[in-house]
């Protein structure tokens, strides 16, 4: 009997993306707040737009947009510290939304994440009725919007999204990928900014159609042998980049661009042990512990700067990567001013398959870990906290005070 081939299984791929995500906590945590214009941001005349509400979108106001640009073309916006303790644990309840659904979740950030739910067809249905289950939920449990596209690529997932906004849904069946792609102007590709959009237009090149339809030795020749080739391949939905979750990946950071250069130590130091917190909680939740510490640092002049370090035993403690990355930025000598900060684990390992013949029980730092980590699952992230990062946020108007069970704050001093 002769056995045929079975055909490829075609992915299915999400990318949920929040809507005006710091702000939509606002508004949702500040009744107050609901149907008005909301920039969320710092300094009125040096800080940065870190979010704007989609009533004030429509005077032109976006993310990353100078603060005093934003208040001259909406003088009448309501402009919010922004609390990130509070945009953290909404990040965390809509990642345990997603993995209900799937193991396979790549996050971007705070607000996105790309989802593989090629193998929940069979819980949940269609890849447009997950989505639709997925935003449900998050409406319903969370009270925020988001957005979702679906696609058999990352590449088309996330366009979608993109289009679906606010609050929408839309999906690209694999045959119409082409026919999606070609209308929308190239400045919709990744890698496409204003600088090389006019470079593009200068060839004839206005969407991506245009470049999907060009001979491919004619755009090498034009942008060289890689950047012409890999232009076309994306230009006809190619995407061979997979889901990477957590549990699989390489690396697991956090980062963070402030919404004013800052100078110094100290004034960095709260930065670095939120995001040194961050990760050993994401370490511990996928059940891997890390040997290498990198410390990302971006200057005010976009000058890229990373430090590493290898520890002599593998770590899940979000201290320990904190010490770490303390002693890289000591020893960066930084004579600038940082926009940027980020630690990431790198070179991560499961747990030991041997135990060793006399085993010792957990650590005081695995204790401590393991109850910081049943509070927060209980009663978010804000209800505890070490000292440092609740001076930052009472100088920010990060209110760690708020929490969704008014438990009390519990502060540890936690320095090196």
């Amino acid at each position: 009997m002769r056995c045929s081939k079975l055909a490829p299984v075609t992915r299915a791929i999400l990318h949920v993306d929040m809507d005006a995500f710091y702000a939509s906590v606002e508004q949702r945590d500040d009744p107050a707040l609901r149907g008005r214009p909301v920039i969320v941001g710092g300094h009125p005349t040096r800080g940065v737009v870190l979010a704007a509400s989609y009533e004030v979108r429509r005077f032109g106001v976006r993310s990353a947009m100078p603060m005093a640009q934003a208040l001259r073309r909406a003088p009448g916006a309501v402009v919010v510290a922004p609390r990130f303790a509070a945009y953290m644990d909404a990040s965390e309840q809509v990642g345990a939304i997603f993995e209900s659904v799937t193991p396979l979740v790549e996050p971007l950030s705070l607000d996105e994440a790309f989802l593989d739910v090629t193998g929940s067809r069979g819980l949940f249905g269609s890849p447009g009725a997950i989505a639709e289950h997925i935003r449900g939920r998050i409406a319903r449990e969370l009270a925020l919007p988001a957005s979702a596209g679906i696609a058999a690529v990352k590449l088309v997932a996330k366009i979608a999204s993109d289009l679906a906004k606010p609050d929408g849904q839309k999906e690209v069946p694999p045959g119409e990928t082409a026919a999606f792609l070609a209308p929308l102007p190239v400045a919709r590709l990744p890698g496409v900014g204003p600088r090389f959009e006019q470079t593009l237009r200068g060839l004839g090149l206005y969407t991506i159609g245009d470049i999907a339809t060009r001979d491919p030795a004619w755009l090498r020749t034009a942008l060289g042998d890689a950047g012409g080739e890999h232009l076309h391949g994306l230009a006809r939905g190619i995407d061979e980049r997979l889901v990477i979750p957590d549990r699989q990946a390489k690396s697991i950071g956090a980062e963070e661009t402030f919404d004013e250069d800052l100078m110094g130590t100290e004034a960095l130091r709260p930065h670095v042990h939120g995001q040194a917190l961050r990760v050993g909680r994401r370490l511990r939740r996928v059940g891997v512990r890390t040997r290498v510490v990198q410390l990302k640092l971006k200057l005010a002049d976009f000058t890229l700067l990373t430090r590493r370090t290898t520890l002599s035993d593998p770590t899940d403690d979000g201290q320990a990567l904190y010490r770490a990355a303390m002693g890289l930025l000591a020893r960066a000598a930084l004579s600038a001013r940082v926009r940027l900060t980020g630690v990431s684990a790198q070179d991560l390992e499961p747990p030991a398959a041997q135990l060793p013949l006399f085993v010792a029980g957990p650590s005081r730092s695995e204790k401590l870990n393991a109850a910081l980590d049943r509070i927060s699952d209980k009663f978010g992230r804000a209800a505890v906290t070490t000292a440092d990062l609740a001076v930052r946020a009472d100088e920010t108007g990060d209110d760690v005070d708020e929490v969704r069970s008014n438990a009390p704050r519990l502060l540890l001093d936690r320095r090196p």
